[in-house]
């Protein structure tokens, strides 16, 4: 709109589009008491449409429209700043920042985009390119010399309306035009100079007639292996990358210096701005972050391109501080970070890191001898392979390693040719639990170590061939990798490995307990060792340091080892040893599932869940993104291993996996509202706590509104050290709360006896009976009486299983009032009292 006076005839023809287009009658107009509205008041009489003004000098009654154009103007005008156009680009710089606002998710709209919401489907992304970057425009010329350029050196500006294409500036001519066929140069800005100056006008700026920085290509070459599979070569090759449909070229970003002018001959800037003297330390949780466009006021000053840990030109650390946030916005930035994980080869080669990564991923695999290089036998097939890419972080966010390993397509194996028996045994976290509150109550240390590669140490007995991993060859075409070890992704693999690992620490003198085949013991006179394993990650304790310290240096010579010291990060989990005990949480990830929410900033809610929550199948319309929904349950299911209070309210979002509702969404959003409260809320494991089992069993009778099961939940304690927890729905409908409670306290029973086994591996003798607490006295009556009749009688005879270890002795009951009642937290919704 270049004049007001247009607002008359565009309103009319955003009304009929509305109507039209989607079926929406504008019902209301409010707007300022500015007269170029005048005109309308008779369509708006017409139409039926009420026009409403705000009183003088009171724009905050018309607050909507004002917050939408501040917000409008700011993305402009951060736009035009970071790449320093002229004042005259400012219509594009606002209709840009409209378009990237439209199709931007916000918290506002449930994660979805004001186009998401309109049209009823997500807006496509694949066509955004970074607002004024380089760019070539196809150009067709009319005259007939073939030796004319067909391309146009131009800056992108912005998206036209009803056309599929880009709307671009002709530096040379200064004309807009938008074409279909553009090539993006998406790190070059022809309107940023190298140091900081005034932007001049358009007419005269000196930037644009001068830019003629040369790029520079090269083109992808085939790499070796290494000599065990001819010649070994750390090489990676630069696959191509398609910028438009008709031309493919490779832009190498291991050289970013040729991305950088070196000589600066576009004139002298007309004022350059003071810098401070004072020394700035960058700021390590804004390092990762790119501004491509910022420039260093003193070139001395700027950090070499080889220095940056982030592998970017220019870090955002640089140039933003932190230090003016407050308290609580600091705890929340720490630990974050916008690494990301390429999903493809062709991403990977970009990154020096990851070539990196993958060169001494494969001298890994040769120096283990997991493959040979043979020619396919007849009637054989070679499975393919590909690179998933994992970068590695410390409790506290710092990244420790990119991890590039090669996995073989597992999915393609045939069974009974190239795999049979694929089981292998991990660690349950409920023996995790009871294991570190042993030692930790025995005054014992814990070690950590890792085993690298673990899955390739496996002996492969079957015959399998593998495809060249991506990025390698050979000089002798048609070869193909025969596996002699594991690799990771073969269905065998896990087993193979575990295989490995027990064969070892049985012949160093280890017995494998019966109770969790995961679980390695060492006894020898007075000394004591356990080893407890998940997959590649093992926690080493004992009470003889000398000892210990032998048998790391046992594995380190069977494995390649990896010694991580004291215990302080197992598989996701924090662990804190102190004057009290050991502290178990999972703050980093409690923070990282908020942060991939957006879900930082959000208001601390006091309690998970509502008590009357009333959720069902059919609460509201379907949720439009079920896939986010199984992702966050999924993530939050994890989190009650130190977590117990979540445990009701991740069981009643999991029964909805199938087909949630906007609803169970809302709900889950105020979990996360929850954890934002205390992010690094965990269990204690005490250390003068007692080596005693007790447990409280609670059942909230035909609560399932779906089915009208029971709910069973359990809570076990050894001494005071929260060790095992569970809800689950009941596989039969109970006729009566007694029965609902006493097949809980069957559930309880099963779970004591299995801990008492686990704990006598771990030499501990639990010769008292273990208290098992309940709050029914009927349920009581039925446990301790072996008396049959018409409430009873059809009770199946496995749930009289409590009943047999209490005559036995080995489990004594005693009733709890309900407000003492620890397991209540499992099987029902509680408030914030």
């Amino acid at each position: 709109m270049a004049e007001k006076s247009e607002v008359t005839k565009l309103l009319k023809n955003f009304c009929v589009m509305a109507k039209i287009q989607f079926d929406k009658h504008v019902k209301v107009v409010r707007s300022d008491n500015g007269t170029e509205f005048a005109p309308l008041r008779s369509y708006f009489k017409e139409n039926e449409i009420e026009f409403q003004t705000s009183c003088v000098d009171t724009p905050q009654q018309n607050g909507r429209v004002e917050r939408k154009h501040r917000y409008i103007l700011n993305v402009g005008r951060a736009l035009r700043f970071q790449a320093n156009l002229p004042l005259t680009f400012w219509g594009e710089c606002i209709l840009t920042a409209a378009y990237l606002i439209n199709r931007t998710p916000t918290s506002l709209l449930n994660g979805k985009s004001p186009y998401e919401l309109l049209h009823g489907k997500p807006p496509p992304y694949t066509h955004l390119r970074i607002f004024d970057c380089l760019c070539f425009a196809r150009h067709a010329p009319r005259d007939k010399n073939k030796f004319n350029p067909r391309s146009r050196k131009c800056i992108f500006v912005g998206y036209p309306h009803r056309k599929k294409g880009w709307r671009v500036f002709y530096l040379e001519a200064c004309e807009f035009f938008v074409s279909r066929d553009v090539v993006f140069f998406e790190t070059k800005f022809p309107y940023c100079e190298p140091t900081t100056t005034l932007v001049a006008s358009i007419d005269n700026s000196p930037s644009v007639a001068a830019y003629d920085d040369p790029l520079t290509y090269h083109s992808p070459s085939p790499l070796g292996l290494s000599n065990s599979l001819e010649s070994r070569s750390e090489n990676i090759a630069s696959p191509q990358v398609a910028t438009t449909s008709n031309r493919e070229t490779v832009l190498d970003s291991n050289h970013p210096q040729d991305l950088v002018s070196t000589s600066d001959d576009r004139g002298s800037p007309s004022c350059v701005l003071r810098c401070s003297e004072r020394s700035r330390q960058p700021n390590t949780r804004l390092k990762d972050y790119v501004c491509l466009t910022a420039r260093c006021v003193d070139p001395s000053a700027s950090p070499t391109i080889q220095s940056l840990s982030s592998g970017t030109l220019y870090p955002i650390a640089n140039y933003v501080t932190c230090a003016n946030f407050n308290a609580k916005h600091t705890h929340f930035l720490a630990a974050i970070t916008i690494e990301t994980e390429p999903n493809r080869f062709v991403d990977s080669v970009k990154d020096p890191r990851w070539c990196d990564a993958m060169a001494k991923e494969i001298a890994a695999l040769e120096s283990n001898g997991t493959w040979t290089i043979e020619d396919l036998p007849p009637g054989k097939h070679a499975i393919g392979c590909k690179w998933v890419y994992k970068i590695k972080y410390n409790s506290d966010g710092t990244i420790v390693r990119f991890k590039a390993r090669l996995v073989i397509l597992g999915n393609n194996q045939v069974e009974g040719v190239d795999f049979n028996e694929t089981f292998a045994p991990v660690a349950k976290m409920v023996f995790v639990r009871t294991f570190l509150a042993v030692v930790v109550a025995r005054g014992w240390a814990f070690h950590q170590m890792d085993v690298h590669n673990a899955f390739l140490h496996g002996d492969l007995d079957e015959e399998v061939y593998m495809q060249l991993p991506p990025g390698f060859s050979i000089s002798t075409p048609g070869k193909v990798c025969r596996l002699r070890k594991s690799l990771y992704a073969l269905r065998q693999a896990p087993r193979n490995w575990f295989a490995k690992l027990t064969g070892a620490l049985k012949s160093f003198g280890f017995q494998q307990s019966y109770a969790d085949y995961s679980l390695f013991t060492y006894e020898r006179q007075d000394v004591s060792l356990h080893v407890l394993i998940y997959v590649d990650d093992l926690i080493i304790t004992g009470n003889n340091l000398a000892t210990l310290s032998k048998f790391k240096d046992y594995l380190s010579h069977c494995f390649h080892m990896k010694d991580l010291g004291l215990l302080k990060y197992f598989l996701g989990i924090e662990i804190a040893r102190g004057p009290d005990g050991l502290f178990l949480t999972q703050r980093k990830y409690t923070l990282d599932i908020l942060s991939e929410v957006g879900f930082l900033d959000a208001k601390p809610a006091d309690f998970p869940i509502e008590q009357n929550h009333n959720l069902s199948l059919d609460n509201g319309p379907l949720f439009v993104d079920p896939a986010r929904y199984h992702r966050l349950i999924g993530r939050l299911i994890y989190l009650t291993i130190t977590r117990p209070e979540l445990c009701y309210v991740v069981h009643i979002l999991a029964q909805f996996m199938n087909s949630p509702r906007d609803a169970h969404w809302e709900v889950a959003l105020r979990v996360l509202r929850y954890l934002k409260g205390h992010p690094g809320q965990g269990i204690l494991l005490r250390h003068d706590s007692a080596l005693h089992l007790n447990a409280y069993c609670y059942s909230d009778w035909a609560s399932c509104p779906l089915t009208r099961r029971s709910l069973t939940g359990y809570f076990i304690l050894l001494g005071d050290s929260p060790i095992s927890w569970k809800i689950k729905k009941q596989p039969t409908v109970s006729r009566s709360s007694a029965e609902a409670e006493y097949r809980s306290m069957a559930a309880t029973s099963c779970e004591l006896t299995w801990l008492k086994s686990l704990l006598c591996s771990l030499g501990v003798s639990h010769s008292q009976p273990m208290w098992l607490f309940c709050n029914s006295q009927v349920a009581l009556h039925i446990a301790a009486n072996p008396v049959f009749h018409e409430r009873t009688k059809h009770i199946e005879v496995d749930y009289h299983y409590a009943r047999d270890q209490i005559q036995a002795g080995t489990i004594v009951t005693a009733h709890v009032r309900s407000q003492n009642q620890l397991a209540n937290i499992f099987t029902k919704a509680l408030g914030c009292q």
